[in-house]
């Protein structure tokens, strides 16, 4: 079998070579604290789009900073009991995508909400200011200005406080509550669970965000990594804050934030994967200590996988 990383036995015990800093749970209670502190001022309003079994909204909420945040929201008509609800996230750059993708949640008994990450395709809000460069990507985005003023700090924050107003719907079942994604979003799926731990499934598909180090090992600071390189190129070209870098990018890596998870996972990989590179996702995946399986697609990089979707919503619906 062709590889681009990896034996699969050596990818099956791989725990990740990137740094995590000392103090990664404390920030991360700290910010939960944080953000819980906040008054979402939930407003919903009927989206122009609609069907005959369930109701589309657009859903806002205030998060961290002030920024105010954008969900697609359907909800199944005639509810006449609590019902299980899949929060929904996107893949890097772009939206939640169009109403009719979340339809077959809706009409499966579902509410399901499409998060628009702040800055990105959608119609959410970044509107914090930051130190340092931008250019190529929001990875680098805060990283000289420290781990509080990381833009996927924010975005992780944004995850766990939508879930919690999900959560907290009187129509909702508090024991269904699930996180899909693929890519970002399944980065951000996982986020979602580890950070809100009464998520109680996770689907992702290959995901984003883990394992930075290894990323540049690998000479992959390419295409949605590509922030990694340019950071080097531009601001550190001698690699003098090389070790300050990937520590504080810590902060932000899936891979230490899966431990908290407490829900069943199903996780889709590619094995062929130049984008996500697979050892970096083993590196997430096998720091999860709650039930989990994974759908290993041996020929497949960052493409679309055959019966993923059939599988996901099998999960999902057990």
């Amino acid at each position: 079998m062709p590889i681009i990383d990896m034996p699969l036995e050596q990818l099956e015990n791989y725990m990740g070579s990137s740094p995590k800093a000392d103090d990664f749970n404390q920030f991360w209670d700290r910010a939960l604290e944080e953000m819980k502190a906040i008054e979402p001022n939930v407003t919903l309003e009927e989206a122009d789009f609609q069907v005959p079994f369930a109701t589309c909204y657009h859903l806002t909420f205030t998060s961290t900073g002030g920024a105010r945040i954008h969900a697609k929201f359907v909800k199944p008509l005639n509810i006449t009991k609590k019902v299980p609800a899949v929060i929904k996230f996107h893949g890097y750059t772009m939206g939640s995508g169009d109403w009719s993708s979340l339809l077959t949640y809706a009409a499966s008994g579902m509410i399901v909400a499409a998060l628009d990450c702040r800055g990105q395709g959608g119609l959410s809000e970044d509107i914090g200011g930051v130190k340092g460069g931008t250019l190529y990507g929001f990875i680098i985005k805060g990283v000289d200005s420290g781990g509080d003023s990381l833009y996927f700090k924010h975005i992780f924050l944004d995850t766990a406080k939508l879930a919690g107003l999900i959560l907290d719907m009187e129509e909702v079942d508090t024991e269904k509550v699930y996180a899909c994604g693929g890519s970002q979003g399944g980065a951000l799926a996982l986020a979602c669970a580890a950070l809100e731990p009464r998520i109680s499934k996770v689907a992702p598909v290959y995901p984003f965000l883990c394992d930075y180090k290894r990323v540049w090992d690998m000479d992959l600071a390419d295409k949605a990594y590509i922030g990694l390189r340019e950071y080097f190129r531009k601001f550190d070209p001698l690699h003098r804050r090389e070790n300050e870098f990937f520590k504080t990018l810590s902060y932000i890596d899936i891979q230490h934030l899966t431990p908290r998870i407490k829900g069943s996972v199903l996780f889709f990989i590619g094995l062929m994967d130049d984008v996500c590179p697979p050892s970096t996702q083993f590196a997430a995946y096998n720091k999860i200590t709650s039930p989990k399986q994974m759908v290993i697609y041996p020929d497949f990089t960052h493409e679309g996988l055959p019966d993923q979707s059939d599988l996901e919503l099998i999960f999902l619906l057990k």
